[in-house]
């Protein structure tokens, strides 16, 4: 298996009471209009958007750039020098970007090479603490909208996005799942910071290694099907095309089995899946320790015999897809989850 790229590293207070005393506390900020277009998912072989291009006008450097976020709303950057990203993969993009950060979810220490000697953390992507955000006096927040977050002693983003916006700080939402996802988000970054040979270093080249990984294990001659699943320790959750794998897979020509049988995302069984047949199996990894990932694996598929008797299995068509390539956002390196999913599709 690709080993992942060395860029990245593997390893609570009520919300009104937050708001009112940060408001108080809150130096003025550049005020924002709030506001993005959602561009789903495409083929990974169509041209990359140029920066600047997403729904606003030029990026001038050192003035306000206006756009439009992956919620249909305005947003206008005045400044981006203290900048906090909700989630690992939205502050990884905003350093490829050739941003810097004050701020960071959790996750993106873990994961991502975010120095947290010289980056706060402000909590888990799910469950946001506020008050850490507002002390850090952000002049921007990019945010990823996970609603999640009800059951904790956190804030989830959705709440925290009103708050900030009270507060006068602009935030913007990314939706990111595909390569195209990415790339679209990208142009906007870039856009901010004028950095358009970073566009084109992390970016352009990235889609036309994936061209070419698309171009050297393209099995769509043949069109096989797969089932794409992830594992978890409470069992198997299939993924159709929608998802991060499921679009790589259909990328390279391969058939989802989850979009032929749709009903198998609601109500997934062993012995549907069997009865599918499925030419490939791709196991997620849904945790970053291999055999942990195997374990969960194994609990669920390991003791049936149907299971087993499978021509996927038997044949040795089943490849365990690492977390760091997909399910964590590759990023920079989401050529490299082409060429593993390529390699597992050509066996």
């Amino acid at each position: 298996m690709m080993q992942p790229s060395s860029r990245r590293r593997l390893l609570a207070l009520p919300l009104a009471a937050l708001l009112a005393a940060s408001l108080l506390a809150l130096p003025a900020c550049g005020s924002a209009s709030g506001a993005g277009n959602d561009a789903s998912t495409s083929s990974a072989a169509s041209s990359a958007a140029k920066p600047g291009k997403a729904k606003a006008g030029k990026a001038e450097k050192g003035k306000a750039y206006t756009f439009t976020d992956d919620l249909g709303r305005k947003v206008t950057v005045k400044r981006h020098k203290r900048v906090v990203a909700c989630m690992g993969s939205l502050a990884d993009a905003w350093q490829l970007a050739g941003g810097t950060l004050v701020g960071a979810s959790d996750d993106a220490f873990g994961h991502y090479p975010v120095d947290s000697s010289k980056v706060s953390g402000v909590g888990r992507s799910t469950s946001l603490n506020l008050e850490s955000i507002l002390a850090l006096k952000p002049d921007f927040v990019i945010m990823t909208g996970i609603a999640d977050g009800k059951h904790s002693t956190g804030v989830s983003q959705a709440d925290a996005k009103s708050a900030l916006t009270e507060a006068g700080v602009p935030v913007a939402f990314f939706k990111v799942t595909t390569f195209a996802d990415y790339k679209r988000m990208m142009g906007t970054l870039c856009a901010i910071t004028g950095r358009n040979d970073l566009y084109k270093k992390n970016v352009t080249k990235v889609g036309e290694k994936i061209k070419s990984a698309v171009s050297r294990y393209s099995v769509a001659s043949k069109s096989p099907s797969v089932l794409v699943v992830s594992a978890f320790s409470k069992g198997l959750v299939v993924q159709n095309s929608s998802g991060m794998a499921g679009a790589i897979v259909k990328d390279l020509g391969a058939v989802n089995v989850a979009d032929e049988h749709p009903s198998l995302l609601s109500d997934f069984s062993l012995e549907a899946a069997v009865e599918a047949n499925p030419d490939y199996v791709l196991v997620l990894a849904a945790s970053d320790d291999a055999a942990t990932a195997q374990r969960y694996y194994d609990q669920v598929a390991g003791s049936s015999s149907a299971w087993q008797g499978m021509d996927a299995v038997k044949e040795g068509r089943v490849t365990m897809l690492d977390a760091a390539h997909f399910l964590y956002k590759p990023n920079a390196d989401w050529a490299e989850s082409y060429v593993l999913a390529g390699k597992a599709l050509n066996k």
